[in-house]
């Protein structure tokens, strides 16, 4: 590993920090770096904050302001020279007269992608790109998605028993650990919203919230085709902000929103306005007709199954995807996690 490797690698850790607070943003980390002693470090905090470079830059003391104009800059992502909800990056480096700036990847966004650098290189700045360019474009693979694709990045969940069930026919049926509902929490958090199907819904009554981990509480979604669902229900509890497609009206009732839709081209329809509502991605926690509709369409870019030792001997089978497309498998306690990628949709 070399150095411009090294430091990078720190900026897609600090970058992390960011995960479930910054989007439509994306995670960024910034490393500042004199003479091979780090002098500054920073990531986007939180949406609307200051970006990764102003925060490192910031972040060095006193002592070692007058050293910024010779140091190296990395950053996991190429600064942005726009106006936002804060000033162009770029500006402030060129400000502190920055000679030299390593880059991960390009801003592949329409208003960013390339300009930056060009920016930088027009004003006299060293650029370095494409350092470790695909755990940079792994990193931000939600944001480049959503630009790139014009839809959230779609993520597909399920846990499925040792003989290809999902679930009892109308039963509420529960097959992960507590380890593994902790860490799938954890998924939760990390994404803008959350989505399930109207007989998860109707029979698991599921919160869909993060109360096992530290975190933001994604968007809650339903297909409630004629509005039937019990309201009584949790993802009617008003806690956090929740978006009920159906047939039928527009209608915002605290945190939750009805709206309108055709149903034939019904997810076609729901990933537009959420792609208008600036969410980033969305976790498909079923149940099995629902991941199939998108396993079917072609619309997914992830997929996490969870193979648990249970046995149902039968109700609702799985759907399945292909081993072909399988990124790779951990354990979670007695739980086996296969991790699949479509390679149709890479970015």
């Amino acid at each position: 590993m070399n150095l411009h490797e090294k430091y990078m690698l720190l900026c897609f850790k600090l970058a992390r920090c960011g995960a479930g607070f910054v989007a439509p943003n994306p995670m960024v980390g910034a490393v500042l770096v004199y003479k091979d002693a780090i002098i500054g470090t920073g990531f986007h905090r939180k949406y609307g904050e200051a970006h990764a470079e102003v925060n490192c830059i910031n972040s060095v003391t006193i002592e070692h302001r007058p050293f910024i104009s010779d140091s190296t800059l990395y950053v996991s992502l190429e600064p942005c020279s726009h106006t936002g909800k804060t000033p162009p990056c770029v500006d402030f480096i060129l400000q502190h007269e920055i000679k030299r700036v390593v880059i991960g990847c390009k801003d592949l966004a329409s208003h960013v992608n390339g300009k930056g650098i060009s920016k930088l290189r027009e004003n006299g700045v060293e650029v370095l790109e494409n350092i470790l360019v695909e755990q940079a474009c792994e990193l931000n693979k939600r944001f480049f998605t959503f630009h790139q694709q014009r839809r959230p990045y779609i993520l597909l969940k399920l846990a499925i028993a040792a003989d290809g069930f999902i679930s009892k026919y109308h039963e509420s049926t529960k097959l992960t650990s507590v380890e593994t509902d902790r860490h799938t929490h954890k998924w939760r958090a990390e994404e803008d919203a959350i989505w399930i199907g109207y007989q998860t819904a109707y029979t698991d009554n599921p919160q869909l919230n993060v109360r096992w981990v530290h975190g933001k509480n994604p968007t809650r979604i339903i297909f409630d085709r004629n509005l039937t669902l019990p309201p009584m229900l949790n993802i009617f509890n008003n806690q956090q902000p929740t978006i009920v497609f159906n047939t039928m009206i527009n209608r915002s009732e605290g945190l939750i929103e009805f709206v309108k839709i055709d149903e034939e081209h019904f997810i076609v329809e729901a990933l537009k306005t959420l792609f208008q509502r600036n969410i980033l991605s969305v976790i498909i926690e079923g149940g099995a007709k629902l991941v199939s509709e998108f396993i079917g369409k072609n619309l997914w870019d992830e997929a996490r199954f969870i193979f648990t030792e249970h046995l149902l001997q039968d109700g609702v089978k799985a759907p399945l995807i292909s081993d072909s497309y399988m990124s790779h498998t951990y354990t979670v306690n007695h739980d086996i996690i296969k991790v699949f990628k479509n390679p149709n949709l890479r970015t």
